[in-house]
């Protein structure tokens, strides 16, 4: 018999927050975390506008040392991460980080470390190359950081599968929990790609919006005038650990994980394949491993990135998934605020379907003006919207051809 896996704790560093409920009501509010990119000069780009986190500093959470050693996506994970092990009642360096492991999705790694050391190179020589470069730029240099400042001592790993990297980690989290090879995991993602050259990558993939338009109405899933979508950055952590263990601590249950799939559509470096055929079977087969149907599902956190193939093959997805109970989900892409945080998305959404499972209240999408024919379904346009959620799923796609899908319940104790 599998256990049953459960969220204890939740730790948040994002565009519209640097905690989980400053983060949460910005959310409900409608919120856009998007506008004109402050970290570089963006006067030679095509694409100026990002979802940055503003007035971030590592030094309310590590040393000095520390911080000069690790690069931005790892200083905002280990952020992350020490308010969601604060919340779930867990001690670094406890006896019980001993059966705990870490996973830190992220699709990029430390990009920016990246880029500064090779101008370092490039003006300077090689021999006044930062000897932490290859630490702080690996993309599992983040896990190995929250690993050693909580002391835990099970697994600990990155996933990088692009946009899905962090729905992975928490998928992947979850199977090791239900097979009982360790009892808590600490589980999430992290992204800080908002750079020249990341910025430049993406732009010259015809990835990124350049919408003549306010910077916060760029970011328009399902619209019918979206172009592209927005990057973000931050990081999300999710305490997850054995029912048996969680009743064991005492500690507050505030969710459950009752499924995880991925899939691959093997067509595509970039592209979803037509028909979402894929992302459908990810999501079929999840609900299936949780024992759930379609029409029990209350709410779908929706990849939704604003790009025009994305948002009508998940739309189409969806469809094929849920057949005729589609037309009555609510559907949200919470993007539309806070970008796309790339190999951090999953987490972060993760956590946003946690959320709306304990408040009673669905994120909308804003920026949901001209309706697309093709985009048919209910995204709760523009305003939050309350309503009982019992059941909640997580859908991440990205480029490589990956879907994946998790499904969250609102904890109820066996009797």
């Amino acid at each position: 018999m599998s256990n049953r896996v459960v969220v204890s704790g939740m730790g948040v560093i994002s565009p519209l927050g640097k905690d989980v409920a400053s983060f949460w009501q910005s959310l409900i509010e409608g919120k856009s975390g998007v506008d004109y990119i402050r970290s570089f000069d963006t006067e030679p780009f095509d694409a100026r506008f990002a979802a940055e986190v503003r007035d971030f500093n590592a030094l309310d959470y590590i040393s000095t040392k520390d911080a000069r050693r690790m690069d931005r996506f790892a200083q905002f994970a280990v952020a992350a991460s020490m308010q969601a092990v604060q919340q779930a009642g867990l001690v670094p360096g406890s006896s019980e980080m001993e059966r705990a492991g870490v996973i830190i999705g992220s699709g990029i790694g430390g990009i920016n470390t990246l880029s500064l050391q090779l101008d370092v190179m490039k003006d300077k020589g090689p021999s006044k190359v930062s000897p932490f470069l290859i630490p702080m730029m690996m993309s599992d240099s983040a896990a190995g950081r929250v690993s050693i400042i909580m002391g835990a001592r099970g697994p600990n790993f990155c996933t990088t599968s692009s946009c899905s990297s962090s729905a992975d980690a928490v998928g992947e989290a979850y199977e090791l929990i239900r097979r009982g090879e360790v009892d808590t995991m600490i589980v999430g993602g992290s992204e800080a790609a908002i750079t020249p050259i990341g910025v430049a990558g993406f732009s010259a993939a015809g990835a990124l919006s350049t919408r003549d338009c306010t910077p916060q109405e760029a970011s328009c899933p399902f619209d019918a005038e979206r172009d592209g979508f927005v990057m973000g950055e931050g990081a999300a952590v999710m305490i997850l650990e054995s029912e048996a263990s969680a009743l064991q601590r005492g500690v507050e249950i505030i969710g459950e994980v009752a499924g995880y799939i991925a899939t691959s559509d093997a067509f595509h470096i970039t592209q979803p394949r037509d028909g979402g055929e894929g992302g459908a079977q990810a999501m079929s087969l999840a609900l299936e491993k949780a024992g759930v149907r379609p029409k029990d599902v209350d709410y779908i956190n929706a990849h939704g990135t604003s790009t025009p193939l994305n948002d009508k093959a998940e739309t189409l997805s969806i469809k094929r998934a849920f057949g005729e109970d589609a037309t009555g989900v609510a559907i949200s892409s919470t993007k539309s605020m806070l970008g796309h945080l790339l190999g951090a998305a999953g987490a972060i959404e993760s956590v946003i379907c946690v959320l709306v499972i304990n408040h009673g209240t669905i994120p909308p999408t804003i920026n949901l003006k001209h309706a697309d024919p093709e985009c048919d379904l209910d995204y709760v346009p523009n305003v939050a919207r309350q309503t009982k959620v019992r059941i909640a799923l997580s859908n991440s796609l990205g480029f490589g051809g990956h879907n994946s899908a998790l499904v969250f319940k609102d904890y109820v104790k066996d009797k």
